[in-house]
């Protein structure tokens, strides 16, 4: 009997010993495991960072001779980075004519593989579509539309994002603001194509309701459309023999604003010639009509908008334009080319969200640095309804003079009602 214990004893203390050496190896295997997860998730942590710049950004424009801000915002941006990681395009200046080539012109740039994101500034006629046939063979893709010429609701359908010039409080505001600098009337130059978008033909009933408002004269007239067969000359001298017969007709006291970036140049220059305002071009900037129309070089200031702006303003003072030019410090056109690949760029790696309008503020004040800006969403005046996508925004306007003065936009309440105005 006793022998029998002995030998029990000796079976359970062998057992008790494999039990705890496998215990131990199972503690060891889990803590390989563990190291090899670890190391695993270090690795991939590695490799995604590396690949965070194999992806490629595009970027379409207009032309230099039809939107010139533009075009330098987008080369600024593939500056930046590289022409290995941005690609640049350009839609044609007959665009409406050559609806074919634009959308093709977009959506070749998604034949690139490693395409993630393509920008559009301005979105001509044909961007919606070019998106559409983009989603469809590239999901992947972001596609984002600064400055829509289509309705801005049909464009947010197609885009994953959409960020336009405020129309609806720049409405409101342009008017205020040559209200507040003396002004009894405001000519407004546009042609038949402009007018029958929503954004332009909203803003011209906004600014029609202000002038009653402020008790100023509202006026429209006509000048050719640039993409039209008399194309960029046509259009800029048909300006240039009109706004001397306009300022008489007018009176010294009259403001100017024309919807066209071509438009801009001939219209500054005759009107630094024979008088009159000028608040703010439609898509403002130091850079929109002012070089040309002062004869400035600005070869050694390029890209830095605050020396642009200085020389700019000091040229327009000598001209006895003091006090009846105003600009955006900072222009819009450089800035959205580049602030949105840049916010398309912070989204791909993570650290954005596409629809926050703090993070697109946020990319648009890299190229704008001292810029105060406000904005929100687009909301449907027919439906009401509030689009997420589609954001409309401004830069507070600022007038030359010695010294010039910023007019304090961004920090005016606009008036409920001119939000429901169409």
């Amino acid at each position: 009997m006793k022998k029998l214990r002995t030998l029990l004893c000796l079976i359970l203390a062998m057992a008790m010993i494999c039990s705890t050496t496998a215990f131990a190896a199972s503690v060891e295997t889990i803590e390989l495991e563990e190291d090899a997860v670890e190391e695993t998730g270090d690795e991939a942590a590695a490799e995604e960072t590396e690949a965070a710049g194999d992806y490629h950004i595009g970027i379409v424009t207009g032309s230099v001779s039809q939107s010139e801000d533009d075009r330098r915002g987008a080369e600024a941006f593939q500056a930046m980075y590289g022409e290995d990681r941005v690609t640049l395009a350009i839609y044609p200046d007959n665009f409406t004519e050559e609806l074919e080539t634009t959308i093709q012109t977009i959506v070749n740039l998604s034949d690139d593989p490693d395409m993630k994101a393509i920008i559009v500034n301005q979105a001509v006629p044909g961007t919606t579509e070019a998106f559409r046939q983009i989603k469809e063979r590239r999901p992947d893709i972001l596609c984002i539309a600064g400055e829509s010429h289509e309705d801005l609701p049909e464009i947010g359908s197609a885009a994953d994002l959409v960020c336009n010039n405020d129309f609806v409080a720049r409405g409101y505001l342009i008017i205020r603001t040559a209200h507040e600098l003396g002004c009894d009337t405001f000519v407004h130059i546009s042609f038949p194509r402009h007018l029958s978008y929503e954004t332009m033909s909203r803003r011209v009933a906004i600014m029609k309701a202000a002038c009653e408002e402020f008790g100023m004269e509202f006026v429209m007239e006509t000048a050719p459309d640039p993409t039209t067969d008399v194309g960029v000359p046509g259009a800029q001298a048909y300006i240039l023999e009109h706004v001397p017969e306009w300022v008489e007709k007018y009176g010294q006291n009259s403001a100017y604003f024309c919807t066209n970036d071509a438009h801009t140049e001939p219209l500054l220059k005759q009107l630094l010639e024979y008088g009159g305002y000028f608040i703010e071009a439609d898509l403002p900037s130091p850079l929109m009509g002012y070089p040309g129309a002062l004869g400035l070089d600005l070869t050694e200031e390029a890209g830095d908008f605050e020396k642009i702006l200085a020389k700019v303003e000091s040229a327009v003072v000598e001209k006895g334009g003091a006090g009846r030019f105003g600009t955006w410090a900072y222009s819009y056109g450089y800035t959205v080319s580049a602030g949105l690949a840049q916010h398309a760029m912070n989204v791909i790696d993570g650290k954005s969200e596409l629809e926050n309008v703090d993070d697109i503020s946020a990319a648009f004040q890299e190229f704008s640095p001292k810029a105060s800006w406000n904005g929100s969403n687009y909301t449907n005046a027919d439906t009401g309804v509030k689009l997420d996508n589609v954001f409309l925004v401004y830069q507070d306007t600022y007038v030359m003079g010695d010294p010039g003065q910023y007019m304090g936009s961004t920090e005016i309440e606009v008036p409920e009602k001119y939000f429901t105005i169409k």
